[in-house]
């Protein structure tokens, strides 16, 4: 059955997956985090290694220690190193030595390792609006391990009823629009006494984009500091604002444009008593030269937008309808790929697994883009669960065979990967709703705690 669906092979398509292939297996240089983190000459686990096994982890969320171990002996990847142990076979499969290695393997080795990931897919897409790349971002919270230093750092929410059982991070994320790619989130406390805002997340956020981008963000960060600070970092914005404090400016700004379903203005933006008391840190003579933009999208839905591009209003309105798709992009993320129920039990492996987790996320949206481009549709009309699944069974596991055996299969994937389209229906809407809290488990097996020091 599988043959019946194979993509049938010609030049043309077999340049193609060859240049699929030359860029996974030059998006993950393993080897090149040996150079920059070494180890010991004889140790087995290296940075590159450790690092593969993260991934696969991650790409295999009930995947255990001794699994990936296993794993890594069966597989033999390319860049392990020339140690007796591996060419003999006698290399042991106790986790031990693999957890010890994972525990000194330098976060900032991940953080490098998912920066080159990220930036390699971008730097090999065509950016999308006007020759300017542009990056969707959201906040989106996730609940880990109830692990006492996870929860210090992390404090759970607290209500009338006293302090929950799970620790809470919040992450802010910001996506390309062009090749889907996922930017390294910024992390912080969603409660507690160091409790950070969205707002200062996205700072650090908009200073990471590559020059001259385009923020694009919902309502909660349709606030003057956030455009400030975009314009501070050298990017323009598009932003959704909410609809009292969009009509507060809409008073103070000029009629520039109305049209059937818009009204636009031009405005120098500056930041009202309320937010300087907040953000004490805004220059003094802070102003932006915007445009107010208010869209009639049905009769249930207007759009108020902010941005300093010149376009249009129905050309913003356009390129904001793009945003919706952060969501299923945070969706895909922590469902599809499991981020939402890391198990580490410290912060440092927190950091290392959801750093592992982008990679994987980026690496399987390369992949949906390539299928897309070779069956002819866009990225978003391929379902990012089944191309997933497609992922782990067809490639992961051969990551690193030659490229003439992995272009066989992947005819053979992305022959099963056309038939996972979403379904198109035309003329059809749904109102948004939201999507469904996941049940948690709050049954744990008690511990038995140390007593304190005296």
């Amino acid at each position: 059955m599988a043959a019946k669906r194979m993509v049938p092979g010609d030049p043309a398509r077999d340049a193609e997956f060859d240049a699929a292939f030359d860029l996974l297996t030059r998006t993950v240089d393993f080897k090149q985090a040996d150079v920059i983190h070494p180890v010991r000459g004889n140790a087995v686990y290296t940075s590159g290694v450790v690092l593969w096994m993260l991934v696969y982890q991650r790409m295999n969320p009930d995947t255990s220690l001794e699994a990936a171990v296993k794993k890594l002996l069966d597989a033999k990847p390319s860049f392990l190193p020339a140690n007796k142990r591996v060419t003999e076979g006698t290399l042991s499969s106790n986790t031990s030595t693999y957890s010890q290695a994972r525990s000194r393997l330098p976060l900032e080795a991940v953080r490098w390792f998912a920066g080159q990931v990220s930036g390699s897919l971008i730097d090999a897409t065509e950016p999308t609006f006007e020759g300017r790349r542009l990056f969707l971002i959201d906040g989106t919270t996730i609940t880990l391990a109830p692990e006492d230093e996870l929860r210090r750092e992390f404090p759970p929410a607290t209500n009338q009823h006293g302090e929950s059982v799970f620790p809470v991070a919040l992450l802010v994320v910001a996506h390309e629009m062009a090749s889907g790619a996922a930017l390294i989130p910024e992390v912080g406390a969603m409660y507690g006494p160091n409790a950070v805002s969205e707002t200062a997340l996205v700072r650090n956020t908009l200073h990471r984009l590559p020059t001259n981008s385009i923020a694009m963000a919902d309502s909660g960060f349709g606030i003057f500091v956030v455009a400030h600070e975009a314009s501070v970092a050298g990017h323009s914005f598009l932003l959704r604002m909410t609809k009292q404090r969009f009509d507060a400016l809409r008073k103070k700004a000029e009629p520039v444009e109305q049209g059937d379903g818009f009204k636009s203005w031009s405005l120098a933006w500056r930041p009202s008593r309320d937010e300087r008391k907040k953000h004490p840190d805004l220059p003094s003579d802070a102003v932006l030269n915007v445009r107010l933009h208010e869209v009639v999208i049905n009769e249930n839905l207007t759009l108020p937008l902010v941005s300093d591009l010149p376009n249009e209003a129905q050309v913003m309105a356009a390129l904001y309808k793009r945003r919706y798709d952060i969501e299923v992009d945070i969706r895909n993320l922590k469902i599809v790929l499991d981020t939402e129920n890391i198990r580490a039990r410290s912060v440092d492996t927190f950091h290392k697994e959801l750093l592992a987790s982008f990679v994987s996320y980026n690496l399987v949206s390369q992949f949906r883009r390539q299928a897309a481009k070779l069956a002819g549709q866009t990225p978003r009309r391929m379902s990012f669960k089944r191309t997933w699944t497609t992922f782990r069974t067809f490639l992961l596991s051969n990551m690193f065979t030659d490229a003439a055996q992995w272009r066989e299969r992947y005819r053979i994937a992305l022959g099963y990967a056309q038939l996972d389209k979403l379904p198109n229906r035309p003329g059809r809407t749904y109102a948004r709703e939201v999507y469904k809290r996941r049940q948690k488990s709050d049954s744990f097996k008690a511990r038995k705690r140390k007593p304190p020091p005296d």
